[in-house]
């Protein structure tokens, strides 16, 4: 089953990464599309000058500066620009090769002038990146913080990044007044003085083609490296989408496999034991490796029958192992089987007929923990003519009040199964124990004409009965 599910995690997911750690081949061309904040507010004064004047005397020299790389794409769109009455946006230079001086022109005379429209400005940028030819998509938004922005911008961003078309969507917030907007719309770097501007500009873009060097280190509880395999998921912490996902390994030598991870982005780690092991909000370096060290304590869980195997086939039955009180399920394996769980307690159900549940259940860390059924036993069952339907009770003895002459026993009925109603005949593996078999003939006209018969069930043992 585990197997199963290795295969189909690589299956279904084009873009994850392979078993130790190797990345896919690096595409073609990087796309930067900036997206550039024209609301009023830009006109605002800010150190030496307006926040438009800067931000236009900034771009000029670092579009002269990406524009020589070979493998780099920029397109511009711009919002709050068009008119006064107007909250629009505009796709003003396209992608294209050779395309610096059209940007640089346009930049120069960009006149801000209406309100903030960064959520349509967002959704629309989905349409400007060329579907032909393989990038790595990239958006800059150039704001002075998006306070008066609609706030559907983080409904928008997060559609954006499930859309699969943008790897990473960066917000430069000028004058670092950061706002919920701003903080949702992507990966937020703050400048506060106007000589950091420049320099914040090519950490983005350099950062953005760069990889950080992750190590999963899964230890057991004395600290010594753990043998295992787990598929593991990697999620953006903003948008709770999936980014990357992996099968845990060990080499020969015991050396885990180096993943590379994108530094900007915010990560949440499922690491999927019985039950989930989960991080959240892990920021990587590229300036070093970063070793992830995740504490795994795990035993092992068997469900078996007791006594001597019978003649017959057995079926194969289900073993459901949930949290222990509360009922969350944790997986699923059956009799005979042997699951890998945490260390922890557990209820175990084994859906055998009736259901049999044992509670609180210990499984510790490097121990094997067996569990023993009772063998089923087979009733024999033939029906009566016509259609018949009917149900199987089983009987049980237990403590009841206490009365001056002691306690008394209780019966219960314990449900254990409905009768096929389409079948002359019937093969049941039940549990050990007394039950009750009440039928109902399709012809009964009243209550009198419904059948009981009490019968007795023993392991690994045939019972017949015929009505």
């Amino acid at each position: 089953m585990r197997r199963l599910f290795i295969l189909l995690l690589f299956v279904l997911g084009g873009g994850w990464w392979a078993v130790r750690g190797q990345a896919p081949s690096a595409p073609e061309r990087t796309r930067l599309l900036l997206i550039i904040d024209c609301s009023n507010s830009m006109w605002e004064q800010w150190q030496s000058n307006s926040k438009i004047k800067v931000t236009q005397q900034v771009l000029l020299p670092f579009l002269d500066s990406v524009g020589r790389q070979q493998d780099v794409e920029v397109a511009l769109r711009v919002f709050g620009h068009l008119n006064k009455e107007q909250f629009g946006t505009r796709l003003e230079v396209p992608f294209g090769a050779d395309n610096t001086y059209r940007l640089q022109s346009k930049i120069k005379t960009l006149v801000p002038q209406g309100g903030c429209t960064a959520a349509a400005a967002l959704t629309d940028a989905l349409s400007d990146f060329p579907a032909t030819g393989s990038s790595r998509n990239l958006i800059l938004i150039i704001t002075d913080g998006m306070d008066d922005c609609d706030a559907e911008i983080c409904d928008v961003a997060r559609q954006v990044q499930l859309s699969g078309v943008v790897v990473q969507t960066f917000v430069l917030c000028i004058g670092g007044q950061l706002s919920a907007h701003a903080s949702c719309a992507g990966s937020v770097f703050p400048v506060v003085h106007e000589e950091e501007y420049s320099k914040t500009l090519y950490d983005i873009f350099r950062l953005s083609g760069r990889k950080a060097k992750v190590v999963l280190n899964m230890v057991d509880s004395q600290g010594d490296l753990y043998e295992t395999e787990h598929p593991v998921t990697f999620y953006d912490h903003r948008t709770g989408v999936s980014r990357q996902s992996t099968i845990y390994s060990v080499d020969g030598r015991l050396t885990p496999d180096t993943l590379l991870m994108d530094p900007l982005v915010s990560y949440d780690m499922t690491v999927f034991t019985h039950p989930p092991l989960r991080r959240e909000a892990m920021q990587f370096s590229v300036d070093r490796v970063n070793n992830v060290d995740i504490i795994v304590s795990e035993g092992t869980l068997k469900v078996q029958y007791a006594g001597q195997r019978p003649q017959w086939q057995q079926p194969n039955v289900d073993v459901i192992v949930r949290r222990a009180g509360s009922g969350e399920r944790v997986a699923a394996q059956e009799v005979g089987e042997t699951g890998q769980y945490l260390a922890g307690r557990y209820d175990v159900e084994v859906q055998t007929l009736p259901v049999t549940t044992l509670r609180g259940v210990e499984v510790r860390g490097s121990a094997a923990t067996v569990l023993s059924v009772p063998m089923p036993g087979m009733l024999v069952l033939s029906k009566p003519k016509g259609i018949t339907t009917g149900a199987i009770f089983r009987l049980r003895d237990v403590a009841g009040e206490v009365t001056p002459y002691g306690r008394v026993l209780s019966r219960t009925v314990e449900f254990a199964t409905d009768l096929n109603p389409s079948t002359a005949g019937e093969r049941l593996l039940l549990q050990p124990g007394e039950y009750e078999l009440v039928i109902h003939p399709q012809d009964a006209t009243s209550y009198n004409k419904v059948q009981t018969r009490r019968f007795v069930i023993e392991s690994g043992q045939t019972t017949k009965i015929q009505f």
